[in-house]
This record gives C-alpha cells, sequence and structure tokens, in this order.
C-alpha cells in the first residue's frame, strides 16, 4: 500500500496515500476501536462539520485572516462533502475520548486535502494549507463540535416531526372510521362507562400532536449555539467580531435562525438544552410504548381474547403454531422505546459527568440523540403505514361488551335512578345476564326505548349529544 508521512506532537507516522485523513486521524482510528460505528455513518453530522468550517472560512476571510484562495479551496472541499462527497473519509469512530476532537480532526484533515487537491497540489502537503492554521483557523473542537452536534440534530428533528405528522394523521383517520362504533371504556383494566372507538383513537391522535408540538418547542433550543467561544467561552485566538461573523455566515449555510449563547463560557460547559430535548424523545417514545400496548391488547385473540380490533396480518406468528398471528409491528415500536428510554439515561449520565469548563462526552450525548431521533422517525413510519392504516373494528364485538357490561348501568343512571341501577347490577352479576336483557325481562325499559338509549351519540357523547340527560323528557 503507497503511504504518505504525516507529523504530530507524537512522532511521525504512515498514511495510506490515498486517504483524505490523515495523522491524527489514523491515531483515533487505532484509539477508539469501540462501537464499529464512524461519524460517516452520521451523515447529517458531517455535513454540519463542513457547514461549520466553510462559515469559519468565510468569516476569517471577511475579516482578513485568510487568503482568497484559500477561502475559496477551503469552501469549495465544504460545499462537496455539503453535497454527500467524501464521507467515507470520516472514518473515527463515533464514541471517542477527547471532547470530540478526532471529529473535528477528522474534518479538518479531510477538508484540507480535498482543498489542496482543488488548488492543483498533493495531498498532505500541508505547507500551503494546513488543517490546522487554515481549516481550524479561529476554532477549537470545543466550539465546533457542540455547534455541528446542534445543527445535526435539528436537521434530522425535520424527518422526526414529519413521521409523527404522519401517524397522528393515521390514527386520526381511524378515528373518524370509527367514530360511531360503540365500545366499553376500561379503567385499571376492568369495565367502565361506554365510549366509542373513534374517542379512543382520536387520543391517540391528540397525544402524538401535543408530543410533535413539545418537539419543536425544545428542538428551538439548540439553535443557540457557541461558534466563536474557543476552548473555554473566551474567545481565545479568535479576532473581534468572528463570533457574529461566523454565525451569521453558518445561519446562511444551513438556512437556520441560529443565535450566539449570550454567555459562551457558560455555552461551552453546559448541556442542559440536550437533556431537555433527550426527555422529550422520551416522552414520545413512552408515549408511542403506551399507544402500542393498548392496540396490542385490543386485537388480543382472536377467539381467547378481546379481540375488539383486527391488526392488518403482515408475516406468519408462528414456526410450530399453523394460523398464529403475532402483533409485530407494535412489538417492534415497543422495542424501539425500550431503546430510546435507555438512551435518554445516557445522555443523563454523560451531561452530568462534565467538569468545570467543558464536557468531554458529548461524542455519546449526540450518537445516543441520533440514534433515538432515526429509531423513532422510522417507528412512526413504520407504525402508521403497516399497522394503524390497516386496523378494522369489531364493531359487533364491541357493542356485546357494552350491553354485557355491569358498566353500563353508571351510564343509565339519569335515565333509570340510582337505585334502580343498582338492583340491575346486582340482577345482572347474580344471574349471568346482561344488564340489557334485565332492562327489559323486568319492564324497566321498553327494548325501543334502550335502543335509542344505546346509541353512540347519546351514550358517549355527553355534550355534543346532550348525554342521556338529554333522553329522560
Amino acid at each position: 500500500m503507497s503511504v504518505r508521512i504525516e507529523h504530530d506532537l507524537i512522532g511521525d507516522k504512515a498514511v495510506p496515500e490515498d486517504a483524505y485523513w490523515g495523522v491524527h486521524t489514523a491515531r483515533a482510528r487505532e484509539n477508539f476501536p469501540i462501537s464499529g460505528t464512524t461519524i460517516g455513518s452520521y451523515p447529517d453530522l458531517v455535513v454540519a462539520h463542513a457547514a461549520v468550517k466553510e462559515a469559519a472560512a468565510l468569516a476569517n476571510h471577511e475579516l482578513g485572516l485568510l487568503g482568497e484562495d484559500l477561502r475559496d479551496a477551503i469552501v469549495g472541499a465544504c460545499r462537496e462533502i455539503r453535497n454527500g462527497a467524501l464521507h467515507d473519509q470520516f472514518v473515527v469512530d463515533a464514541i471517542q475520548g477527547g471532547a470530540g476532537t478526532s471529529s473535528n480532526m477528522n474534518a479538518n484533515e479531510v477538508i484540507a486535502n480535498r482543498a489542496l487537491e482543488l488548488l492543483g497540489l498533493a495531498r498532505g502537503d500541508y505547507r500551503h494549507l494546513h488543517p490546522n492554521e487554515h481549516v481550524n483557523l479561529s476554532q477549537s473542537t470545543n466550539d465546533v463540535y457542540p455547534t455541528a452536534v446542534r445543527i445535526a440534530t435539528v436537521t434530522a428533528t425535520q424527518g422526526l416531526a414529519h413521521a409523527l405528522h404522519e401517524l397522528e394523521q393515521a390514527f386520526a383517520a381511524k378515528a373518524e372510521e370509527f367514530h360511531d362504533v360503540l365500545k366499553m371504556g376500561r379503567t385499571q383494566l376492568q369495565d367502565a362507562v361506554p365510549m366509542t372507538m373513534g374517542q379512543e383513537f382520536r387520543t391517540y391522535a391528540v397525544m402524538l400532536g401535543e408530543d410533535r408540538s413539545r418537539l419543536q418547542e425544545s428542538v428551538a433550543l439548540l439553535h443557540e449555539i457557541n461558534l466563536g467561544a474557543t476552548a473555554i467561552g473566551t474567545g481565545l485566538n479568535a479576532p473581534a467580531g468572528y463570533a457574529e461573523a461566523a454565525r451569521r455566515h453558518l445561519a446562511a449555510i444551513t438556512g437556520l435562525p441560529l443565535a450566539t449563547a449570550h454567555d459562551l463560557v457558560e455555552a461551552t460547559q453546559d448541556c442542559g438544552a440536550f437533556v431537555h430535548f433527550s426527555g422529550v424523545l422520551k416522552r414520545i417514545a413512552v408515549k408511542l410504548s403506551k399507544t402500542c400496548n393498548d392496540l396490542r391488547l385490543l386485537s388480543s385473540g382472536p377467539r381467547a381474547g378481546l379481540a375488539e380490533i383486527n391488526l392488518p396480518p403482515v408475516q406468519a406468528g408462528s414456526s410450530i403454531m399453523p394460523g398464529k398471528v403475532n402483533p409485530v409491528i407494535p412489538e417492534v415500536v415497543n422495542q424501539v422505546a425500550f431503546q430510546v428510554i435507555g438512551n435518554d439515561m445516557a445522555v443523563t449520565m454523560a451531561a452530568e459527568a462534565g467538569q468545570l469548563q467543558l464536557n468531554a462526552f458529548e461524542p455519546l450525548i449526540y450518537r445516543c440523540l441520533a440514534e433515538n431521533i432515526s429509531l423513532l422517525t422510522a417507528a412512526c413510519r413504520v407504525l402508521a403505514a403497516r399497522c394503524v392504516t390497516g386496523i378494522t373494528a369489531n364493531a359487533d364485538v364491541t357493542r356485546s361488551f357494552v350491553e354485557n357490561s355491569i358498566g353500563l348501568v353508571t351510564a343509565l343512571n339519569p335515565v333509570i335512578g340510582y337505585d334502580a341501577a343498582t338492583a340491575v347490577a346486582q340482577e345482572a352479576l347474580a344471574t349471568g345476564r346482561s344488564v340489557t336483557g334485565v332492562l327489559v325481562a323486568n319492564g324497566i325499559l321498553p327494548a325501543e326505548r334502550l335502543a335509542e338509549l344505546l346509541r353512540p351519540e347519546n351514550l358517549a357523547r355527553p355534550d355534543g349529544g346532550k348525554g342521556l340527560a338529554a333522553t329522560t323528557g
């Protein structure tokens, strides 16, 4: 293999001749064989790094620190990377020591060597354009990496917001389809009072809408960046006006409403926005898992369970039991939720472990956030497309539960009175007969009157349908 020799404070090291990365990346590859997942596997982060470096080059030229030819070469390399080139050259493991220094150096070296090529020079010829002296000019890992992580997270969240909306719409459509399917509501898995399946499914849509709003609120905090802080927030080695110039160029490049933190020392060490954002992702996961628990319970059976709904069959459920179909889509979403909740704990611990002027554990924070966003996005889309849109209701089953449930007498209190309702409940329990059967047999309500009372608009909508009180005439 052809190599070139590069040098750092440790000494000389051979680097593959065709690699765009250099000596710092080479050492990081040796030091961190941890997860097997490279930063190149996170395109949002690679693109965000390139955007930060492009903004820095433009700001440094604007302030007279970088010549036009070097600016153009660096900007050209960054734009190629932002358009998808050279992502395979970002080879450092996503989990790494050094607070992201290896990721930053990987970006510096790839950009420098591609910029050298654009100038007609050889890779590794750093006399003309250097990864640290030029690509990293006026910067530190400690302001570059957090800024790139924030931009990457904001960008990825856009896909999650769309996926949540798709799932919300799927549940809302089912709510409309099931608007007149009467069923028993349950509390603590015991019969409660009647409702409609439309009301049940609309709840899932409303929950998702609320979570989508909380997501947008939390991601807004990530638009505050510390670029220009350099090492600890004092702006050492950055010229006056650099922070604002770099922010302005970065906002133009990304199209995001970025703002420089008011206190850069605080912003360089604080991971509170990541903790808050991670908590919202956990909230979404908890809601999704609870919803999937409900779908699995409501579809249990088909003969020995509730069987109130049918989930679309998507694959055979057993290697030994013919005809068995399992709720595999809700099950996989449950597992996504468990992973998201675990990753949230990792984010919490990583944020807590920061010391003094820097948090060294942001690589893990980013990896967990990126995985959670990706998992939740995929889970929402799969749940919508492969499950929710194909759900059907067993209206005869749900209505029979209502008619046989002792809980029905609670809804009939306004019509027949508490004492009569109590007597009906006792007789139904003692004889095993249905509440409706006892009511008709004892002449408390004629069948026609009972049918009117059991209409969904009367039984399950005490506001819109004026409830049973409106039918007592």
